[in-house]
């Protein structure tokens, strides 16, 4: 037998300091003992309020040696942050310079670079928590201006309620925003001083978050394309989705061949309704998976011809929300495992399990041949952080690289079902603000099971990283 030794050294820069973001992208690297995984220190990076320290990531950057990719939200190192992104008060000049700042030191590395950035989004509700202060008043009205202006045009658009200045600071940092975009699908075409095929980036995506069928965004998505741009509905899985493509990218060539990826067959719950649009995104959830799995690397099949099978617990005529109460058909079918290697994505429900599925598949049980559970926030987020784990545990299986951690698989499984399904779906609903006491004692029951599911032990703690319901940190000790 050939041993296959190829180590991967991958520079991850976080989208903020959540958990989804810097802790989980750790927690599945750590499957695969051939990845070497270099994250900034996390009190660099962002969070609800503060930007990160550009100037301590670019130096980061800088002094990192012998790197194979990195994988780099363009967001965190222009504005500080995602959230930033949409706040930060810093000149379109100001924003350029230190983006060529940026390409100075990613020109001078060997190294795949994997980026992408956000088109801004424009959020449907008067809540400021992640815009500007204006956003508690004026939110919908913006939004449905946006809307209007592209759906009926400037002529038959009305705007007079929203204050000029208001609406015009709005526009100026879309506007900032957008060029700045522009910028980075230039360098794509092509590098000065390293140049490739690719350009700069050896892929770089432009992400769409909170989508609606009409809008700015839609329209500046659309001018990206027409550029030569490649467009994505999401967010905050995409950096995983990226790992995983450049995981498939180093590991593939060697251990299948450059023309043979990783086959995954997508296999929904509900085949009749595949065609449905999932909440906070503009794509039917069949091209959502099929979008995630061609950027993770992988190639589409059918089941006869998979490696893993991708089961989607999809929903019936719209998607739930638990939170928000409102109400979907649960999973009422007969739930078998499946003799071949598997994935699921539960996505019935938008940031939460559908806990009618997880109870049958408790009762079923996981088998050797299972690949991961994810139900987290939108049916991108679940999609993206899945095949991500998937495509890594994948090839750290193989026989050619042997180099499977089985404990730091089922330390990732704990975490997603006891933040997935016990919190999200469950404890959530039950507490009135963050309160570690309290939902420490109430996840006791689920521990418990989630501990005789995966036939394993774990000392677990919680924290609420920004100090509101929305995210929990699942710790294990």
């Amino acid at each position: 037998m050939i041993t296959y030794n190829k180590v991967m050294n991958i520079a991850f820069v976080p989208i903020d300091n959540r958990p989804v973001c810097y802790t989980l992208p750790k927690q599945i690297a750590d499957i695969n003992d051939s990845i070497n995984l270099y994250m900034p220190e996390r009190d660099w990076l962002g969070d609800l309020t503060k930007y990160a320290d550009t100037e301590k990531l670019f130096e980061w950057l800088k002094d990192l040696k012998d790197i194979d990719a990195v994988i780099l939200p363009l967001d965190t190192v222009a504005y500080g942050g995602l959230i930033s992104s949409r706040r930060c008060p810093d000149s379109f000049e100001k924003i350029k310079e230190r983006i060529y700042k940026l390409r100075e030191i990613l020109e001078k590395k060997n190294a795949k670079i994997y980026a992408f950035s956000s088109i801004m989004r424009i959020s449907n509700n008067n809540v400021n928590e992640e815009e500007k202060e204006y956003w508690n008043k004026w939110g919908k009205k913006i939004f449905e201006y946006s809307y209007n202006l592209h759906k009926f045009g400037a002529e038959n658009c009305k705007h007079s309620d929203i204050p000029e200045e208001i609406l015009s600071d709005y526009l100026a940092t879309r506007k900032r925003n957008f060029e700045i975009n522009k910028i980075y699908l230039e360098w794509q075409k092509g590098s000065t001083i390293n140049a490739c095929k690719n350009g700069l980036f050896e892929t770089l995506i432009f992400s769409k978050d909170d989508c609606a069928e009409y809008g700015l965004n839609v329209i500046e998505a659309n001018e990206l394309k027409t550029l030569g741009g490649f467009v994505k509905t999401g967010a905050d899985e995409i950096p995983l989705t990226l790992l995983a493509r450049a995981v498939s990218d180093a590991f593939a060539g060697g251990i299948l061949s450059e023309k043979s990826r990783l086959k995954v067959a997508p296999v929904f719950l509900e085949p009749e309704y595949k065609n449905l649009i999932s909440n906070y995104e503009d794509v039917s959830i069949e091209n959502s998976v099929k979008g995630q799995l061609e950027l993770a690397g992988c190639e589409l099949c059918e089941p006869s011809e998979a490696d893993i099978l991708l089961y989607v617990n999809n929903f019936k005529e719209r998607q739930g929300e638990i939170v928000m109460k409102v109400p979907t058909d649960v999973y009422n079918g007969n739930w078998k495992r499946p003799d071949k290697p598997y994935m699921i994505a539960d996505v019935r429900f938008a940031n939460g399990a559908d806990n009618a599925f997880v109870n049958k598949l408790f009762e079923a049980g996981l088998g050797d041949n299972f690949y991961g559970y994810s139900a987290w926030n939108t049916s991108a987020n679940s999609l993206g952080s899945l095949i991500c784990a998937a495509v890594v545990k994948f090839y750290s299986s193989c026989r050619q690289l042997n180099t499977y951690s089985d404990r730091h698989f089922k330390n990732l499984q704990i975490i997603r079902f006891l933040d997935d399904w016990a919190y999200q779906a469950n404890v959530r609903q039950e507490l009135s603000k963050p309160d570690i006491d309290e939902v420490s004692i109430k996840m006791k029951p689920y521990e418990a099971k989630v501990f005789s599911l995966l036939d394993t032990q774990a000392k677990v703690s919680y924290n609420f990283p920004w100090n509101r319901l929305f995210e929990i940190e699942v710790n294990l000790n």
